[in-house]
């Protein structure tokens, strides 16, 4: 099942320093590989983003540095002042969707080609001992620099192709929302909000077969600033109240969600957290008959 999540790029906004931004920020990132999204994407709330320190481009960024294998971390990126506590992120171990664990035989990881060779050939670093020769498919092109996927079938002897397949974990994209929201591949499309339908055991039973048919985007909101409050949405906290009841209201209406969800409807706090949503909303929206 395809899982596409969206943040804001206000989303650290009542960060009172970068450590705490981070921080947070890692957090979001393990939810997102805990439950096996495949794109994590930042959509622009300049409204969100006045008067904050932290601004998308900084989300962006440790989103990307926390997605990048540990080994590949050094040589991918150079000293950036956005990574500056990079070390309070936690780990991420994402495995594959099939196969063996990362470290192996018959298991994916992140390369970065170091350098293009004659016949077809490249030097790929993929955390082992040293840099591997790989040739390149037919099908893929490839430059120095670029990160691709290597299938490790043995590693004594080393055995290893190159692969067009994505990696373990999400891949971080920064895209308008509505835009991602009509996509054709968008599926099912929800945005979360306490204003939204409350998600029970019968709704999810309805919105199931969809969701493992169609495909999974869901989208979170920031701080104090709801989706409904931000202005790319295309709505207000009354109108999500007055339409949210009827699940399919915006059904194959590009550039909208086809549902807003409250996921916590018994909150025992005042306010949830964006990450804390992400865990609670995931959790029930991945789940699969099998």
């Amino acid at each position: 099942m395809h899982v596409s999540v969206l943040v804001p790029s206000s989303l650290v906004r009542e960060a009172t320093d970068k450590r705490e931004a981070t921080r947070k920020l890692g957090y979001v990132a393990r939810a997102a590989t805990v439950f096996r999204a495949d794109r994590l994407i930042v959509f622009d709330d300049p409204e969100g983003e006045r008067g904050t320190r932290w601004d998308g481009g900084f989300v962006e960024t440790v989103l990307r540095y926390a997605a990048t294998a540990p080994y590949l971390r050094t040589e991918v990126w150079d000293e950036r002042d956005e990574l500056e506590y990079a070390g309070v992120l936690p780990p991420l171990r994402a495995s594959p969707q099939t196969g063996s664990g990362s470290t192996d035989s018959g298991s994916l990881r992140q390369g970065i080609v170091t350098r293009v060779g004659p016949e077809g050939r490249v030097r790929v670093n993929c955390g082992l001992q040293h840099p591997i020769s790989l040739v390149v498919p037919p099908e893929m092109a490839v430059d120095e620099g670029e990160r691709v996927t290597v299938r490790i079938s043995s590693r004594r002897p080393v055995r290893a192709r190159l692969v067009d397949e994505a990696p373990p974990g999400y891949r971080v994209e920064r895209a308008d929302l509505p835009d991602v929201l009509g996509r054709e591949d968008a599926g099912f499309r929800v945005a979360t909000s306490r204003h939204g339908v409350a998600l029970t055991p019968s709704l999810l039973g309805r919105l199931a077969g969809r969701i493992a048919d169609d495909g999974l985007t869901v989208a979170f909101g920031a701080p104090d600033r709801g989706l409904p409050e931000m202005e790319t949405v295309g709505t207000d906290r009354e109108s999500v109240t007055e339409y949210a009841a009827e699940v399919d209201a915006n059904r194959d209406t590009p550039g909208r969600f086809d549902c807003w969800l409250n996921a916590i409807p018994n909150q025992g706090s005042e306010t949830v957290r964006t990450e804390e949503a992400m865990f609670a909303a995931l959790a029930t929206l991945t789940l699969t008959e099998t």
